[in-house]
């Protein structure tokens, strides 16, 4: 195991994912500018943007925005990780988009 593969693969793995050091057959370390040039993420950044506080909350995608993913487009939704609350595996932007298009289809929200 080479050094930079003990700083990505951390010692602690073993504990919780036993033989899971050893299952790693390959890799890919893409810096910031290959993000930017490969999937077109401005600055390298996967979340369309700083998780910094003035980048968070209304101002997510534009200032003086709303919670909503409502657009001034009738249908369009945003709910990418550019949209509020941000991006990240939780998928909440899509799960408030999801909700007000149904909302807006006169469809009850049925799950939690």
């Amino acid at each position: 195991m080479s050094p930079i593969d003990k700083k990505i693969i951390p010692s602690p793995s073993s504990r919780y994912a036993p033989g899971f050091k050893s299952s790693v057959v390959g890799r890919e370390v893409l810096c910031p500018p290959a993000l930017e040039e490969t999937f077109g993420l401005t600055g390298g950044n996967i979340f369309h943007g700083a998780m910094s506080l003035d980048q968070l909350f209304l101002s997510r995608p534009v200032a003086c925005s709303s919670f909503s993913p409502e657009t001034p487009v009738r249908g369009l939704y945003l709910c990418g990780s550019g949209a509020h609350p941000g991006g990240g595996v939780m998928g909440a932007p899509g799960r408030l988009a999801a909700r007000v298009a149904l909302r807006d289809r006169g469809i009850k929200w049925r799950f939690a």
